[in-house]
């Protein structure tokens, strides 16, 4: 069954400049990013957004430096206002909020991760765990608990009395986290959450976050520039590029039916053995017979996974599983098919040489 839209954004456009409204009828007309810079002396943050976020799943944002991704997501919670469009949370029209009703979607239905953590030096870890109850009203006591709760759970027992610059940056981020955890919210805001952390502790926060959201299905939306970790957190994908939308879906579809240059560029280096899962690939009919099979795969096995478990035999097919049950089937044939770049990125490289 579908799961319920928590987010749901319409014909949404921004216009950076003194005279917004009379730059979007330029705009509405078919007036791009560089030709409103040039003629009209405006920035087009975001054009004709429309984007559906459901209840319970992450949906990434990802593009360039410039794309207008970290616009967008400060649209959600209005530390940003649209020139035009519709920016509905639980069917509830955010533009038409007052600023009491805006102050309560801040602090109680939506939480915000940030890049540069956004840690109070002056107080606690505990203290900053608990801030958002804390400008609720809440004391220390009242949320005491849950704070070391959710503290133990990302990894920092222990560390509840010591101040952000005793802590190195993956801890404070998830300090961030925890903070974002006990607030409660049901809808979690993660702007390039990850960005500034080492490699190495940059992948532990993306297990921990994807480990924690196996528990809680918040409704997350996180801004990424990064390939890689969009394919590995998202649920949902959507592509910006100068404020557009060049193309959204289930992110192992967007590998295999890229539908812009722009975006066979972005994924024409990516290791698809390790990020294309069984499921988009797996045959749902015409299974072989019993016999015939060399083992059972699940569907959410890489297929770096069945390649090693195949041995490289390429005649091989597999049940593909899911909670013991027979879902599909996965012939070796059409697993090396899916590693072979699509037409798009040959013709390109084909070019390139």
């Amino acid at each position: 069954m579908a799961k319920d839209i928590k987010i749901s954004i319409r014909n949404l456009y921004k216009i950076f400049g003194p005279s917004p409204d009379v730059a979007l009828e330029y705009v509405r007309k078919g007036m791009g990013k560089a030709g409103l810079l040039e003629q009209q002396k405006h920035v087009l943050g975001l054009r004709d957004i429309n984007v559906d976020m459901h209840d319970g799943e992450i949906t990434v944002i990802m593009g360039l430096s410039g794309s207008g991704k970290s616009t967008l997501i400060r649209h959600l919670n209005r530390l940003i206002d649209p020139t035009a469009g519709e920016i509905r949370v639980d069917g509830e029209d955010v533009m038409s909020y007052s600023e009491e009703q805006l102050r309560r979607l801040r602090r109680e239905r939506m939480s915000m991760v940030f890049q540069k953590f956004a840690l109070l030096p002056h107080k606690t870890v505990l203290e900053n765990a608990g801030m958002a109850k804390d400008i609720r009203g809440y004391t220390t006591s009242d949320f005491e608990a849950d704070a070391r709760k959710w503290l133990a759970r990302v990894g920092l027992e222990g560390n509840e009395h010591q101040y952000p610059h005793q802590l190195s940056g993956g801890m404070q981020q998830r300090v961030g986290i925890a903070r974002a955890l006990v607030s409660d919210a049901p809808i979690m805001l993660m702007d390039e959450a990850f960005s500034a952390l080492d490699p190495l502790i940059r992948s532990d926060m993306q297990d921990l976050l994807l480990e924690l959201q196996g528990e809680l299905h918040k409704t997350i939306v996180f801004i990424t520039h990064d390939l890689d970790e969009a394919l590995k957190l998202a649920d949902h994908l959507v592509i910006l590029k100068d404020g557009e939308v060049v193309q959204q879906g289930d992110p192992q579809h967007i590998l295999l039916e890229p539908n812009d240059p722009y975006i066979v560029d972005f994924i024409s280096d990516i290791n698809r053995a390790r990020v294309l899962r069984v499921r988009s690939i797996m045959s749902k009919s015409g299974q072989a017979g019993d016999n015939n099979y060399a083992g059972d795969v699940t569907e959410q096995d890489n297929l770096e996974t069945v390649l090693k478990v195949s041995e490289g035999d390429m005649t091989l097919c597999f049940r593909v599983m899911r909670e013991g049950e027979q879902v599909g089937t996965l012939h070796m044939k059409d697993l090396a098919r899916a590693l072979v770049p699509t037409a798009a990125s040959a013709d390109r490289d084909k070019n390139a040489a």
